[in-house]
């Protein structure tokens, strides 16, 4: 039976009431997007709510974490209040698997150095009524894609890929921990409401081209910021021509354009997934309900009356893409990229190839890849370059190797790492070139920032399908082209790839994974959590300070950033994955991937009291140390990529008031004011140039701080000039109130103390009746002895009338009484 059925049960039983009622509403046919945001709304919708200007309160149906945000957000959790999480929710353990050997070695090793965090997270996960899916297991969303998604459905999790899961229909979207947190302490998700894009997709995916290759041309559209504040929903006959895991390859990079989330309207593939993933009651209640998962047909008619945008992109026209180097947006037709490599001077060796992730690893992109992998090895061919596979579950793993496709790519030359996130996300060792040394790599991942893969600034790495990326392998040449070029093999021979073919299902059902998960169990609250004793990589949290009431007055510039700055650049991954769960120590890798907009170099920020140069969060501490809070101005876009909240808390903890920026990402913006500090942008962008390395700052009007009213920065000049700017912001009353308590989780633990202090007076009361009962009692025992002889008397009466006796009787009665 499918995990949480009774919830999947409950939340198809009123969607169809939900979704008529929200028709009558807003007086239109809603899109697929809509119907499941109005369905699930904590309160009944009285209004259309307006897009990208509303804030609007969620009830998800389900939360998920990976390892490396679920230490922070369990920790934050225990300060909630509750026994157990008041919703679904699972951790994964993905993240902090380093890829160097292989499968099995690297996951026995990380399991030794990671020991204390997995016992942690096994622990608190327990306690919490949390389920854990254990080292090797397999990567988050690809996960809860084969296990606990469904169409319609609602979910959050603390990974900027979360959207995965609208391969599945559903709304997925991906936040901070801090929000997790929300959802599992039984509170409404707040949500700003998202403006609408439509793409419509027509035509057939056909020979080289694959669902990587839609997003891959949409991010070149739509720029890394083009969906920020959007739900990407697609649409049209070329929908039904790709497969549930190419949906959701699609939805997955999807974070990559800023997107809020991507979802594709319920269909056939969809039933087909769910039903061989062992979910045939999903599949049955999806299939009755398949009317009202999609958009309403008016929508389909007429989609410029309902997406705030339509692009359109024809299928059977559609190239495969290589996107980079540096950045998910700089998108090339492989047809161009002999133009590209020669203009702009990139390494044409392909030094190392990776397939997988969490963005391509089902079975069907492994399939294609070995289609590849097998018909060169007949034609005398083998790798070139290094080549990499990464299964995206234990599940894809085991089926793989059972139906033959992992035997034939080893044999063209690749290496099969562990079920994890690995070179994706930087944890990988790479053993083949030098820090510093220019080369370049292509991978079917989904993000490529500078030193993203392998911490190496000089690596240039290239985006594209799991296809193009094996035949590049196969080749060693970025500027091959697999559907124009051949290749020589060992005999001298030229010989051409065909175009890949690849089973979109196993024939037989998919290999189990029964043993990567602990369940939840009955009164797990009485497990003890394991945090080592002087441990350098867990530490308990004490709440932020509230806010004093005052302005900030006289705060010194910490850092300019100049140019693109990612929660990358702000909190680096790889190596310092396993400081997570430390909050101090985490915050040691503060702004290092940050371009200092004065000096030019990374990392380092001027101390405005010794006028020396030193790393950023050593100049923060000294300002912490002092009392002294601080302020932080970057440029557009700020706080783009992954959706890690240790790029909001390690500010805060160190002593930040402020970040100032030309715009933001809406995840991180969220995760600043979650954690108490104010996200704000310049109302006149060139402002941005006005600030100088040794200004102070003092941002006034604080009392009077209020949803759509601006700010004033008052900036005084090392010269004692001064100068007052604009700033816009984008808090609600409650987000507001967010800052005034210190943090989300600070009003949470107060409100949750709040109901608990409820209970107890009245519990209270009830001793100060007994106690106030027995003070009464002294003082009037007499009277109460009187009436109790009265009773007597009484009863004595009725006993007489029960009996014919004479009127002296009576009198008798009544002196006895008397005397007694």
């Amino acid at each position: 039976m499918t995990a949480n059925i009774d919830m999947i049960k409950k939340v198809y039983s009123t969607f169809q009431k939900k979704v008529d009622h929200t028709r009558k509403v807003v007086g239109r046919p809603l899109t697929y997007a809509e119907k499941i945001l109005y369905a699930h709304l904590w309160e009944k919708p009285n209004r259309e709510l307006v897009r990208g200007k509303d804030f609007a309160d969620f009830a998800p149906d389900r939360v998920a974490m990976q390892d490396a945000t679920a230490q922070m957000a369990m920790l934050q959790f225990m300060h909630a209040g509750r026994k157990e999480s008041a919703v679904p929710a699972t951790a994964h353990a993905d993240h902090l698997i380093v890829a160097q050997n292989g499968s099995d070695e690297d996951l026995k090793r990380a399991i030794e150095e990671n020991k204390e965090v997995y016992d942690f997270l096994a622990s608190i996960c327990k306690k919490y009524g949390v389920g854990f899916w254990k080292p090797g297991a397999g990567i988050i969303h690809q996960v809860i894609l084969e296990n606990y998604a469904f169409p319609g459905g609602m979910m959050i999790g603390s990974d900027s890929h979360t959207p995965n899961a609208g391969g599945l229909g559903m709304i997925a979207i991906g936040v901070g921990g801090a929000d997790v947190v929300d959802v599992m302490a039984g509170m409404p998700w707040e949500l700003k409401w998202p403006k609408l894009i439509g793409v419509k997709l027509t035509g057939k995916l056909s020979g080289w081209t694959s669902p990587k290759d839609v997003i891959l041309k949409l991010t070149g559209i739509l720029t890394v910021k083009g969906g920020t504040g959007a739900i990407v929903e697609y649409f049209g006959e070329g929908t039904k021509s790709i497969s549930c895991t190419g949906k959701a390859t699609i939805c997955n990079m999807g974070a990559e354009i800023g997107a809020t989330c991507s979802i594709f309207p319920y269909d056939e593939r969809m039933s087909a997934y769910l039903e061989k993933t062992d979910r045939i009651d999903v599949a049955k209640l999806a299939n009755k309900n398949a009317n009202v998962l999609k958009a309403d047909d008016d929508v389909y008619k007429n989609p410029e009356k309902y997406y705030d945008q339509i692009i359109e992109i024809n299928l059977d026209e559609l190239e495969p893409h290589l996107n980079g180097p540096f950045t998910p947006d700089r998108a090339w037709p492989v047809s161009k990229m002999k133009e590209a490599v020669v203009e702009n001077n990139f390494p044409d060796k392909v030094s190392v190839a990776l397939i997988g992730s969490c963005t391509n690893s089902s079975y069907e992109d492994i399939d294609r890849s070995a289609s590849i992998a097998r018909q060169a090895l007949s034609k005398g061919l083998k790798a070139k370059s290094e080549f990499k596979i990464t299964p995206g579950s234990e599940q894809v793993r085991a089926t793989i190797e059972r139906d033959g496709q992992l035997k034939v790519l080893t044999d063209l030359g690749g290496q099969v790492l562990a079920n994890a996130c690995g070179p994706c996300i930087g944890m990988w060792k790479r053993m083949d070139i030098k820090t510093g040394e220019r080369n370049t790599i292509v991978n079917s991942f989904n993000r490529n920032f500078a030193k993203r893969n392998d911490n190496n600034p000089e690596t240039l790495s290239f985006v594209a399908s799991p296809e193009i990326t094996t035949a590049l392998a196969i080749a060693g040449s970025l500027s091959f082209n697999p559907e124009t070029d051949y290749l020589t093999n060992d005999n001298g021979e030229q010989v051409k790839l065909d175009p890949p073919y690849g089973d979109e299902l196993p024939k037989k059902n998919f290999e189990k994974d029964r043993k990567g998960f602990l369940a939840p169990t009955k009164n797990g609250f009485k497990t003890k959590i394991a945090i080592p004793e002087k441990s350098d990589r867990l530490q308990l949290l004490e709440p932020f300070p509230a806010w004093d009431g005052k302005d900030f007055v006289d705060l010194p510039l910490l850092l300019k950033v100049k140019g693109k700055c990612t929660t990358d650049h702000i909190s680096p991954a790889g190596s310092w994955l396993k400081y997570r769960g430390h909050l101090d120590n985490i915050s040691k890798n503060m702004f290092l991937g940050a371009i200092n907009a004065f000096t030019g170099n990374a990392g380092e920020a001027k101390n405005q009291f010794t006028e020396f140069y030193q790393p950023v969060h050593e100049v923060a501490r000294e300002y912490k140390a002092q009392g002294i809070g601080w302020i932080v101005v970057g440029d557009e876009n700020y706080g783009e990529g992954s959706s890690r909240e240790h790029a909001a808390m390690e500010p805060r903890f160190l002593g930040g008031k402020a970040i100032i920026a030309k715009s933001f990402a809406r995840i991180h913006e969220t995760n600043l004011k979650k954690q108490g500090m104010l996200p704000l942008t310049f109302a006149d962008p060139n402002d941005y140039d006005k600030i100088q390395e040794d200004d102070t700052f003092s941002l006034v009007g604080l009392n009077e701080f209020a949803p759509e009213k601006q700010l004033k920065l008052i900036i005084k000049h090392k010269d004692g000039q001064t100068e007052e700017i604009m700033l816009n912001h984008s808090f609600n009353t409650g987000q507001i109130e967010w800052f005034k308590a210190g943090g989300a989780l600070n009003l949470i633990a107060s409100k949750q103390k709040a109901k608990v202090q409820k209970k107890k007076p009245v519990a209270k009361k009830k001793v100060v009746k007994k106690a106030v009962a027995k003070k009464i009692t002294k003082k009037v025992k007499p009277v109460a002895k009187k009436s109790a002889a009265k009773k007597k008397v009484v009863k004595a009466v009725k006993k007489v009338k029960a009996k014919p006796v004479k009127k002296s009787s009576k009198k008798t009665v009544k002196k006895a009484a008397k005397k007694k």
